[in-house]
Parts: structure tokens; sequence; C-alpha cells
């Protein structure tokens, strides 16, 4: 069940091989499921044998590290365990590999060449190129509650006049202030979007991620919270600034983190939920990790199988008293349910491999911690701004009608009347019209933001703003 994994994570163990020199970069085309996906393996020469890593060139260059090198008898073997994968090849001379692709159980033929390419320019159409027919200024803002400073782009219609605003939040995981994923820059497009059409925007990068200050890994979503009403009073002190119309536009966890600010603070005139989810983290997780499963080829049996151990661990989460017992429990159960051996390292004397190690700390991060406790209806419930929210009907990431019924039935508890509620048709997480609409497909889509979506987010934002 090492399928059931969380995050990437860092562990470098090597194993000697011998013959011929293996050392440089191997690139090859992975073909899943119609999507062309080059991966790059860079392997190189250390005192005990050989150290590797793997990179998704076509995936925003996602670098991760390989567990396990060897190479014998023309045979070279990856092991990156932290994504359940390996490459096991046949070496046909100094520049070529003949081999298979292995991840989650699923087999792909994958041969690779000696030397690199540069990742080949994907095709962004509604990217937008300078000069702009706008007026674009560097920012930074301070989080006094946190002592940071935070830095962004502000974008205005005109350079002089007073315009309503709004500040886009991203999802989970650290990002820029575009958003950028797979080469997608969903923020930029937006904010162009927006700022052609009368609607200034500040945008920003997360804590500790681009040229913003702070400590994300020990971040939750109160922190980003905190830093999203810091952006909001550094508006209040633009001139250019409408300061009764404050908007916050929220994507995926920045969905959870709009109505965490709007039913606070008196400042925020109105809120955008882009796939913000509307239902408790640990319900979502699971309807989540059963969808991702089962769209790349999962069986039901895996699939349930994979639901119990997760409910079981974020029902150990839950129960927690403090760190370190969460930390030994969670090794307990997870080194019994997937069937670890006992020569493994320990955590307070429960022995578990790199794997049950990786899914430890991803478990038991403040991050995570929080968000499979949170429950998003009380927050929402307080909300009395008007509110936008928008679900794609093929996200598989924060499924729409799940997601969009919890969202209505707290706004409705709270008194809210102001809501607008839509699912809109044949769009993924990212608000692309998909066709197979799986993650694997986010990177060849060439559209970023699917302007009907654009469409409906500024004409609400146009009339909250009359």
């Amino acid at each position: 069940m090492k399928k059931i994994l969380f995050v990437f994570f860092a562990c470098l163990i090597t194993t000697v091989g011998f013959g011929q020199d293996i050392t440089g970069k191997w690139q090859g085309v992975l073909n899943v499921q119609g999507s062309h996906l080059r991966l790059l393996f860079t392997i190189n020469k250390s005192d005990s044998g050989y150290v590797s890593t793997m990179t998704s060139m076509d995936q925003n260059a996602i670098t991760v590290p390989v567990k396990s090198t060897s190479f014998a008898n023309d045979t070279l073997q990856l092991n990156v365990s932290s994504i359940n994968a390996k490459y096991k090849g046949q070496v046909k001379n100094d520049s070529a590999i003949a081999g298979t692709y292995t991840q989650n159980g699923r087999s792909f033929e994958l041969n690779l060449l000696k030397g690199t390419s540069e990742p080949v320019a994907k095709k962004r159409p509604q990217e937008p190129t300078k000069p702009y027919p706008y007026y674009s200024e560097e920012v930074r803002f301070t989080n006094n509650k946190a002592n940071i400073s935070l830095a962004g782009t502000l974008t205005l219609p005109q350079k002089d006049g007073v315009f309503p605003v709004v500040v886009l939040i991203t999802g989970s995981g650290p990002q820029d202030r575009n958003e950028e994923l797979m080469r997608h820059k969903p923020f930029l497009v937006i904010s162009d979007y927006l700022t052609r059409n009368g609607v200034a925007v500040l945008r920003y990068d997360d804590r500790g991620f681009g040229e913003s200050q702070g400590n994300f890994q020990t971040a939750t979503t109160v922190d980003f919270a905190t830093d999203v009403q810091a952006a909001v009073d550094y508006l209040k002190t633009r001139k250019e600034i409408n300061k009764k119309k404050i908007g916050l536009i929220g994507h995926s966890e920045g969905g959870i983190v709009a109505p965490l600010v709007a039913s606070k603070s008196k400042d925020v005139a109105f809120i955008v939920l882009l796939a913000g989810p509307g239902i408790p983290g640990d319900q979502l997780s699971l309807l989540q990790s059963g969808l991702l499963a089962k769209a790349v080829g999962a069986s039901e049996a895996d699939i349930k199988e994979a639901n119990t151990i997760n409910s079981k661990c974020f029902e150990i989460i839950k129960n927690a008293k403090d760190s370190a017992q969460l930390k030994r429990n969670l090794a307990d159960y997870l080194n019994v349910a997937m069937g670890e051996g006992k020569d493994t390292p320990q955590i307070k004397g429960v022995p578990v491999d790199d794997t049950v190690l990786a899914l430890v700390d991803q478990l038991s991060s403040p991050w995570m911690q929080y968000f499979l406790k949170y429950d998003p209806a009380p927050a929402l419930q307080k909300v009395t701004c008007p509110v936008l929210a928008l679900n794609g009907s093929k996200d598989i990431q924060v499924p729409a009608k799940v997601d969009l019924e919890g969202i209505s039935k707290a706004l409705a508890k709270g008194g809210n009347k102001n809501v607008t509620i839509k699912e809109l048709p044949n769009l993924n997480h990212l608000f692309q019209e998909c066709k197979t609409c799986t993650m694997d497909e986010y990177a060849i889509i060439e559209q970023t933001f699917s302007p009907l979506a654009l469409a409906e987010v500024l004409n609400w934002i146009v009339i909250q703003t009359r």
C-alpha cells in the first residue's frame, strides 16, 4: 500500500554499481494516457556509489530525490520511493537506455537518452506580455502580527484614480504571486483580466517563498489568514483604493482563508471562492484521495484499503494530545498497516522505513493537523458580505457538488442572502476546460483559466462594486 503517499520527501541512499560510466543526465518521454511528460534523471558518483535525482520537466520542473541507484551487469535500477516509482533499464550503449518506468503498480515504456534539452516552451495564449495597458507596481507590506514583510504586485486600471480592488489568495503549498503551476500563471491571467476591466488587484508571494519573508513550513491556514489581513490593511493606506470596495478571491485553500478573514473583518466587502473547500478537511481528503486514485487507474479494492488507512490516520491526528505522541502513534499504526519489517529506523522505539517516516512527517505537520481538523462551516456562517462560490464540474481535487452544497448550507445557516453559487461545466480544479480532466492534463492544456469563469467573476464583482 505504498501508493498511499502524501508528499515528496528527501532521502538519499545509494548502492554500489559496477561497469561503464553511468553518471550524467538522462532524459526520456513518458506517455501517460495521451499526455507526454519528460523525465530527467541526474546521476552523480559518490564515495559509496551513486546519488541521483528525478525531475519532471513538464510539471514545473519538480525534482525529487532517488532513494537508491544501482548499476550492475549493464542494468540501471532507480528507486524513487517518495512517489512509489521505479525505473529499470538496460544500457544499450554510452548514450541510450531501454527500460520500464513503474509507478503505483502501473508500468510504462521509458527509453532514456544521455544529455538534456531545455523544457519545451508551452503555449500559454492567455498570458499577458508587457507593456501592459494599465499601471503595475511592485510593493511590500508588513504583517505586524508575524513580524514579516510580504512582497507582491499591485495593478491599477490607471495610475491615478480610485478603484475597487481584490486580493488574490493562493492554494495549498508554497506559491508565488502568480500561483504558477506547470508553467501556468493563473493569478497573472486573472489579475490582467480584472485590471483591464476596471478592478485593481493585489497578488503576493506566500510567506517564506519568492521575495516574501517568513517560514512557510511552520505556518497553518490561520497564519495565512493574517497575511491576507495585512494585505487588506495595506490597501487601506493607498489613495487609489476605494476602501469600501476591498474584496478577496481565494483559490482552493485560499477559499478557506477568505471566509476566515471576512468573518472577522469589516473591511472585506465581498469574497469569491474558487474551488474553496466547504466540508471538513478530513472528509475532503478522503474524497480527494479516492478520486485521484481512480483517475490513475487504481482498483476499487485498493481505494477502499487506502481510505481505511487514511481514515484511521485522521482519527489518530484528531485525538492526539501532543506532537511526540502523535508521531509515535502514527508510526506504530502505519508500520503495521503497510506491513513493514522490524529491521528499520525507529521513532521512539517504533520501527519505520523511509516511506512510513515520510507519511508521519507529512501527517504530523502543523498545516496538515490544522487542515484535517478544520471545518469551514463555522467561519462561513459568520460571513455577512456577498459571496460568489464557483467550482468546476470536473474537479477531482475539490468535488463540486458536495463542496458547493457545504458552502451553501453554511452561508444559509448564517443568514447570508447575498450568495451566488455556480457549478461551471467541464472545468477542472484550475478552471481549465478539460478532456481527461486528470491532474496529468493540467500541463498539457494550453488554456490557463476559462474565459467563462473569468467573465463570471468579473460580472459578479461589477455588480457588488457599483
